[in-house]
């Protein structure tokens, strides 16, 4: 076969372009220091490269995203408990302090303001909320856990009870006494001391005071649950309507066999302190049941205080046609909780949140405004007795009246300081009750954080190796492509000299 001068140049042009594309590809990988820069170069590689990518971006985003999210979540709620720990904390010191046998006016005063600094303070923190987002209230992180202003907005709340939430307490009648002044004090209104009495009350206190005297409270039995697993249920108790200054007295009524109008059949409800006062019989039937079974309590509150807790975040309720956890009364979500997890692994979720109804239960803010409002009474008979001691050698008033209220004065306040150091002595064990479950969260939140930093290291690990697999899969080795960068510039190089020196001689040169 004849190579004619064509053929040689066509094959010598070729392959100098070649030799050019090499040089080309290599200066575009040193640039770019990747081995392919479209997958036609390499599928392997190319094919590898996206699978890395997408597993390192996912790694990146639960890295650096997810993770640091949930770290502030949980450590701002760690803060927040640990403030509520202090809280109550505070309050058990309170009680310690009032169940002192010797206290004065003056120390009982101070324990007073303190109570109602602590009590102003227990569910604020509640309010707390990152990047806009409540971090008590479940899924309702727009809403804050309590009424910032007073508000008028009628509610039906359904609380779900059983019979370990029945307790007793000691109601000291003080009669018209608290009313005493200069000008009364030998009214046949005032209580003689024979008046002044004391009588344990059975009752169940609701989550919430000051409720509407206008709707009886329903008080249901669940006695089961149907196919669909809503509550099958029968009335347990029907209630009488009462007020806390009512004629006669609805907690002698209940409690004081020695009261005229005592009935141990009464259920009576007292808008004004949320409270369902059992006689004695309604209280029997009560514990009659098994303390597993559900007792369902629905009523009426429409005027909310600045600091009242909002109900949606504790009790299926319904308000403005709208339900608000309906689930709760069903088999399934009676004991259902609002988890907010995030994604921090592959497959791999955390819990985040903590509701609150783990820490800030109602019953905090009950127990301490009744320990006020004893401290409040007891004051207000300290003022009574002062007042009637001044009186006393004064001619300008009937001794033996004044010696009378004054021997009914002290009597109502012996009996208020005993049972304010019972009270106290009581307060202690349900707050230790109620620090217990805050600890029990905060240990939880802890629990929670430990759980996440080592997802977090493991995450580091797995971005540090999936980060050099990417390199090793797509980064050129820049030392390489520089000995073989020169390699083809040689050879190029050559190649033209060579060309210029043959395609110079033809034929021609032979005749």
């Amino acid at each position: 076969m004849r190579v004619t001068n064509k053929i040689m140049q066509n094959n010598t042009l070729y392959n100098i372009n070649q030799n050019k594309v090499l040089q080309d590809q290599l200066q575009t990988q040193i640039t770019t220091r990747k081995k392919v820069n479209k997958p036609s170069e390499d599928p392997v590689v190319a094919i590898r490269a996206l699978r890395l990518r997408s597993n390192l971006n996912q790694v990146s985003q639960y890295y650096e995203r997810n993770i640091p999210d949930a770290q502030q979540w949980l450590n701002l709620t760690e803060v927040s408990i640990d403030s509520t720990v202090g809280v109550i904390s505070g309050m058990i010191d309170e009680c310690r302090r009032g169940s002192k046998g010797s206290l004065t006016t003056e120390d009982r005063n101070v324990i007073l303001d303190s109570l109602k600094q602590l009590r102003g303070e227990v569910y604020a923190t509640g309010d707390a909320d990152y990047a806009g987002r409540t971090i008590f209230t479940g899924y309702r992180t727009d809403m804050k856990l309590t009424f910032q202003g007073n508000e008028t907005k009628s509610y039906s709340i359904t609380e779900q009870l059983n019979n370990l939430n029945v307790d007793s307490f000691t109601y000291i009648n003080t009669g018209n006494l608290r009313t005493l002044n200069e000008t009364n004090y030998d009214s046949a209104t005032i209580s003689s001391e024979q008046d002044i009495t004391s009588s344990q009350v059975f009752r169940i206190r609701l989550a919430y005071d000051k409720l509407e005297s206008g709707t009886v409270p329903v008080i249901n039995r669940t006695i089961g649950y149907d196919t669909d697993g809503n509550p099958t249920q029968v009335s347990l108790l029907t209630p009488t309507v009462s007020s806390q200054s009512a004629t006669p007295d609805p907690y002698r009524v209940a409690g004081d066999p020695s009261c005229a109008d005592y009935d141990p059949d009464a259920v009576i409800f007292i808008p004004e302190t949320g409270e369902i006062l059992l006689g004695e019989n309604a209280y029997n039937t009560v514990m009659a049941l098994a303390p597993e079974e559900e007792i369902t309590i629905t009523y009426e509150k429409a005027n909310w205080l600045t600091g009242d807790l909002r109900p949606e975040h504790y009790f299926a309720c319904e308000s403005d046609g709208i339900e608000y956890n309906k689930s709760y009364l069903t088999e399934e979500g009676k004991n259902s909780k609002q988890v907010i997890s995030y994604d921090v692994g592959f497959n791999q979720q955390i819990e985040i949140n903590t509701t609150a109804d783990e820490i800030f239960k109602p019953g905090i803010g009950r127990e301490v405004d009744e320990l006020i409002n004893l401290l409040e009474k007891l004051g207000e008979i300290d003022t009574v007795v002062k007042k009637l001691e001044s009186m006393q050698g004064n001619v300008a008033y009937t001794q033996s009246q004044v010696n009378e209220k004054l021997d009914t004065a002290k009597k109502a306040q012996a009996y208020l300081e005993d049972t304010i150091q019972k009270s106290f002595e009581k307060g202690i064990t349900s707050f230790q009750n109620h620090l217990e479950s805050a600890n029990s969260a905060l240990t939880a939140v802890g629990n929670r954080s430990l759980r996440l930093e080592l997802v977090e290291n493991r995450l580091n690990a797995q971005k540090m190796s999936f980060e050099q697999l990417t390199s090793e899969n797509e980064d050129a080795d820049l030392e390489d492509l520089a000995v073989r960068l020169k390699s083809a510039n040689l050879t190029y190089d050559a190649a033209l000299a060579a060309t210029g020196k043959m395609l110079n001689t033809s034929l021609l040169n032979y005749i």
